[in-house]
C-alpha cells in the first residue's frame, strides 16, 4: 500500500502507508537522550530496512534528540525515504512547550532542522498551530510559503488544524498533507477557548477531496466509552494486538490516511509493521462504528 503526497505538484512523494513517528525516542516527557540509545538508532535502521520510507520528527523533540538520532542511523539517505519535520513551537530548559511562530521563529527552525538533519531542502514540514498565539496564523503560513519559494522547504504541510484553518490554508497556497490526533479511540481533540476541534474526524472528508494525507498521531489513544473493548474483542478475532487493530483501523478507515506509529522498541516496531497485513471485514468496520 502506497500513498502520494503533493499529488498534482511538480514533485510528488510516493510513500508506503505506514510510516513512523520518532517521538518516543527521546527520554521521559519527550526530553534529552534516550534510556537505550542503542535500540533507539536499531528502531530507525530495521524501520527502513522493513520497507518504511516516511519518517516523522520535530527539531523540538529531545530537543533535537530525535533529529540526531536520524542522521547517525541512516545518513547519506537511502533513496526514497522521505523526513518530515515540524515547526511552530520550542522548548524551554523546563521542559515546557512554547509558541515559536513569528516568521523569524520559523526561520531559525528550518534552518535548524536543515542543519541537524544535514539536508539542503527540507522534503516536507508541517507548520504545528499551537494556542495562544500571537502572531496570526495566516502571516505564520505565508512565512512557510516564503520559505517554500527560497527552496528551503518542498512541500508544506499543516499540523494540529481546524476546519476552518485547513480552509483558509488551501486559499493560500498548495497543502500537501495534514496532521492531527486521530484515532480510533480518539476522534477528536479537546475544543479551544474559541471553540474549535482539531482532530482528524474535522478535516478527513477535506483531506479526502483535495487528495491530501491525514497523518494522524497518537492513534493509539483510546478514550472513547467501550472503544477498548470493541478493540480487544477484535484482536482476539483476528489472533493480533490491539494496537495492531488500531492502526488495521485506520489503515481502512481512509485510503487518504497514513498512521505513523511510534516506539522506542524494536520488537514492538516490528509488531507495528504486521498491523498491514490485517484484512478488516465490512462487518468488522461497522461493528467498530
Amino acid at each position: 500500500m502506497t500513498i502520494t503526497i503533493a499529488q498534482n505538484s511538480a514533485h510528488p512523494l510516493t510513500v508506503n502507508r505506514l510510516g513512523y513517528g520518532t517521538m518516543r525516542l527521546t527520554g521521559p516527557e519527550i526530553w534529552g537522550e534516550p534510556d537505550n540509545r542503542p535500540e533507539a538508532l536499531e528502531v530507525l535502521k530495521t524501520a527502513v530496512a522493513e520497507g518504511v520510507n516516511f519518517l516523522d520528527t520535530a527539531d523540538y523533540y529531545g530537543e533535537d534528540v530525535t533529529n540526531r538520532l536520524i542522521t547517525e542511523a541512516l545518513h547519506p539517505y537511502p533513496n526514497g525515504l522521505v523526513i518530515c519535520t515540524k515547526v511552530g513551537a520550542t522548548r524551554k530548559p523546563d521542559k515546557s512547550w512554547v509558541v515559536f511562530n513569528s516568521p523569524e521563529n520559523l526561520r531559525t527552525s528550518i534552518d535548524n532542522n536543515l542543519r541537524t538533519l544535514k539536508q539542503d531542502q527540507i522534503q516536507l514540514v508541517h507548520f504545528r498551530i499551537m494556542p495562544h498565539s500571537e502572531v496570526p496564523f495566516d502571516e505564520s503560513l505565508g512565512a512557510m510559503f516564503e520559505m517554500q519559494r527560497e527552496g528551503k522547504i518542498q512541500h508544506v504541510g499543516l499540523s494540529n488544524v481546524s476546519r476552518e484553518e485547513l480552509e483558509a490554508g488551501l486559499k493560500m497556497g498548495p497543502i500537501a498533507t495534514v496532521e492531527n490526533m486521530y484515532g480510533y479511540g480518539q476522534r477528536t481533540t479537546l475544543k479551544t477557548p474559541h471553540g474549535e476541534n482539531r482532530g482528524g474526524e474535522e478535516v478527513l472528508d477535506l483531506c479526502e477531496q483535495h487528495g491530501i494525507p491525514l497523518i494522524p498521531y497518537f492513534s493509539l489513544v483510546n478514550s472513547l466509552p467501550k472503544a477498548t473493548a470493541k478493540i480487544a474483542e477484535l484482536a482476539q478475532k483476528h489472533n493480533a494486538s490491539e494496537a495492531q487493530i488500531n492502526i488495521a483501523w485506520l489503515l481502512h478507515k481512509s485510503p487518504w490516511i497514513l498512521p505513523i506509529p511510534g516506539t522506542s522498541s524494536v520488537a514492538h516496531l516490528r509488531e507495528n509493521l504486521k498491523a498491514a497485513d490485517i484484512r478488516l471485514s465490512q462487518e468488522d468496520m461497522e461493528y467498530l462504528g
